[in-house]
């Protein structure tokens, strides 16, 4: 219960400290040239800055000090939160080349790790566990990372990124409460408070972006929330809350990613073949987009807020029969609206099957991931 009212508090702390700093934080990235200009794949038609990432970071820091207890790991999160807030400053300001960045990150990311914040066991469905030794350093980094970048990905219209983390923070603060991961449970809850406080003034009309600084803290708290809390447990599923919460960033990744693959382009070089840009191009409102995006991850969270507290199993290889169809009820649903959103988005697309002329074969169905038109209409986001 005293876990539960701190993690309360600190949401509520770290809300209000974001949502009152924001203001300053607009004035600060004008006097400093931290500036998001109008390019051409650009979701916005106006400067905007791009600097209120650091409303997010005082909110976390402030919060974190307080409420996190005061072991070496948790003080590893916070310093490790401020050297990758720097990178995102620097870059906000100076606009980093891809190398620079990726070297920040994991510098940053190193703090937690080194300090004892990293996957040490891993329990995989009918594989059992097994122990990573050394190997705990490098994924743990890697998976950090990796979240950051995802997240930073994410962040190209109005709000989008930060109410998604929003909704991550809020259901992994969950299911690390019920864990008994207390520390991870506050982490979370204080990460989404601080979202929530820059959502005030990052929802459509916006009035500023948090930017790199906010997208790549963000990222990492819930990058390290995630391994203090589901994943240093033995649980079978513990992997599965992570990537099932930020599914919607760690597909909408995936798919550009792959895109530029396809095309043998870097895959630091943005474009406009992310989720969002492809629903300007359909006409989507900002609004909209940021409803739909909202709601997919709010159904991919229940999905694993159900894995955790749907008594399906007693953990020992014993299902019950009426749970389980309950279970089974809600990831087909889960799928059912993923599947939906990417026919939506057009994300793929079915080349029909035909008659190979020379060898009179008929060829196999394909598919393929179609580009959206090379300009979106206006709006607003950063993105990459």
């Amino acid at each position: 219960m005293a876990a539960t009212t701190d993690a309360a508090l600190a949401f509520i702390a770290a809300a209000a400290i974001a949502w009152l700093l924001v203001p300053y934080a607009e004035r600060l990235a004008f006097r400093v040239g931290a500036i998001d200009y109008p390019k051409e794949r650009s979701l916005h038609d106006k400067p905007m800055p791009r600097l209120s990432g650091l409303a997010i970071l005082v909110a976390v820091e402030a919060a974190g000090w307080i409420w996190l207890p005061g072991d070496g790991q948790s003080r590893a999160i916070l310093i490790g939160g401020l050297a990758i807030a720097a990178v995102g400053v620097l870059d906000d300001i100076y606009d980093l080349p891809a190398l620079p960045k990726l070297i920040g990150q994991i510098a940053a990311s190193l703090i937690p790790v080194l300090a004892g914040v990293r996957v040490e066991n891993l329990t995989l469905p009918f594989l059992g566990g097994f122990e990573l030794h050394g190997w705990g350093y490098p994924l743990t980094v890697l998976g950090i990372v990796a979240v950051v970048n995802v997240i930073n990905f994410l962040d190209g219209v109005d709000g989008l990124a930060a109410g998604v983390c929003v909704i991550a923070a809020v259901t992994l603060a969950t299911i690390a409460l019920s864990l008994e991961r207390n520390e991870a449970g506050v982490l979370a809850a204080l990460t989404a408070g601080a979202a929530l406080g820059f959502l005030r003034h990052g929802f459509p009309p916006a009035s500023s972006f948090m930017g790199d600084t906010g997208s790549n803290l963000l990222g990492y708290l819930l990058a390290t929330a995630s391994v203090q809390g589901a994943l240093k447990t033995n649980a079978v599923i513990a992997l599965a809350f992570p990537l099932i919460v930020l599914a919607v960033p760690i597909l909408d990744t995936g798919f550009v990613v792959a895109k530029r693959l396809k095309y043998r382009q870097p895959i630091y070089q943005a474009d406009s073949w992310h989720f969002h840009h492809r629903m300007a191009n359909k006409g989507f409102s900002q609004r909209r987009t940021v409803a739909y995006l909202y709601a997919w991850t709010i159904v991919m969270s229940m999905l694993a807020l159900a894995l955790r507290f749907v008594p399906y199993s007693d953990n020992h290889g014993h299902f019950d029969a009426l749970w389980t169809a309950v279970m089974l009820v809600l990831i087909v649903a889960a799928l059912a609206y993923s599947v939906y959103l990417v026919y939506v988005l057009e994300i793929l697309k079915l080349r029909r099957g035909r008659i190979n002329p020379e060898t009179g074969e008929f060829e196999a169905l394909e598919l393929d991931v179609e580009p959206p038109s090379p300009k979106p209409p206006a709006g607003s986001g950063k993105g990459h």
